[in-house]
């Protein structure tokens, strides 16, 4: 009888913790098989943990981090699913889950295949980028329901490749909608990141994470836009401002590199120069216009015509110093009136000579 009584006995688990430490495990199951759990057993939930009771099927309770004595008290969910007819000691049977609540750092993310996006300047944009994030688990019942389901061993392994489709899923309409030219792509990589993080905590909030960090290390473009960087530094450091100007002077100095080319590379730098001086020729001519007055030939921007010395504007005399002034000034540039007069008697502005409010004469 007694070797009875202690066979029951063992069936019944009195301590249920989980002290294993391993930095990719979420999720732990107690190993309880078929023993039945002790009313007034002793649960201790440590740091950065969280434990789950699931009885047939339902979610029974959630303990904190803490100990805890099993009671009607410290369990009312199971308590209602129980009824506990045959008494407040009777054992019960339970799945215990834990889920850890640590951050899990260092998880990788990368474009398999190039993102495609739209720039204002190269249009149509293949990019690639990489980085990391970090996460915890900040709804246990929610990660439960959502992913691990009753697996009792689940670690980040078995979700990296759903959270890396995520975040990868995300970088198209982030990179779309930052407006940043993809040339300003590498000064901007913090405020990227930033906002990739905003972006995609509300999809981890949906299968119960926390998104902690999220940094883009790189991000590499076409060797073509590459190429086009190179070239529009190189115009700035010579000064051009013109694509056709900078290509002729490259061929210029590609022909000078080149004094072994006989008469062919003489004629190649020969003409290339030709076509430089042209080209220089042509940015140095100054655009004319006609004169309104005397229909002479007169460079654009000129204020009066150096043949009839007509002005070329419309111009009006300041209302001080009688200088002639472009219609609509505000102020003179000669003696600094402000150009609008108004009436002694009722301080209306005045166009002309007459108040037309009061008549007064100005």
């Amino acid at each position: 009888m007694g070797l009875f009584k202690k066979f029951i006995k063992s069936q019944f688990i009195e301590v249920i913790e989980w002290t294993e430490v391993q930095s990719d495990r979420m999720v732990y199951r107690f190993p309880v098989e078929n023993k039945e759990i002790k009313m007034g057993a002793q649960l201790t939930v440590r740091p950065s943990q969280i434990a789950v009771f699931i009885n047939e099927g339902q979610i029974a309770d959630v303990f904190a981090p803490g100990r805890y004595e099993l009671t009607t008290q410290n369990m009312p969910v199971m308590t209602k699913l129980k009824s506990w007819k045959y008494g407040f000691d009777s054992p019960f049977k339970a799945e215990v889950y834990f889920v850890s609540t640590k951050q899990f750092t260092n998880m990788k993310w990368g474009t398999k295949n190039p993102v495609m996006m739209r720039d204002q300047e190269f249009g149509r944009v293949r990019i690639r980028a990489l980085g990391v994030y970090a996460f915890k688990v900040n709804d246990a019942v929610l990660f439960l329901r959502e992913i691990f389901g009753t697996t009792g061993d689940f670690r980040t392994e078995a979700i990296q490749d759903y959270l890396r489709g995520i975040v990868v899923g995300s970088l198209s309409d982030l990179f779309a909608e930052s407006n940043i030219p993809v040339m300003d792509f590498t000064s901007n990589l913090d405020e990227l990141a930033q906002g990739g993080k905003s972006k995609l905590q509300e999809a981890f909030n949906e299968i119960g994470f926390e998104l902690t960090k999220f940094v883009i290390e790189n991000i590499s473009l076409p060797e073509e836009v590459m190429l086009a960087m190179d070239e529009r530094n190189k115009m700035s450091m010579l000064g051009v401002d013109n694509y056709a100007t900078y290509k002729t002077l490259d061929a210029v100095g590609k022909a000078a590199e080149n004094p072994g080319g006989g008469m062919a590379g003489a004629g190649v730098g020969l003409g290339a120069g030709a076509a430089l001086g042209n080209m220089m020729a042509d940015a140095m001519k100054t655009k004319s216009v006609s004169c309104k007055h005397c229909q002479a030939s007169i460079p654009e921007g000129s204020k009066f015509c150096p043949s009839c010395g007509q002005a070329t504007t419309d111009l009006t005399p300041c209302i001080s110093c009688g200088q002639p002034l472009e219609k609509n000034s505000k102020f003179c540039s000669s003696c600094g009136a402000k150009q609008e007069k108004t009436c002694p008697s009722c301080n209306k502005p005045v166009s002309g000579n007459f108040c037309p409010d009061c008549g007064t004469k100005v």
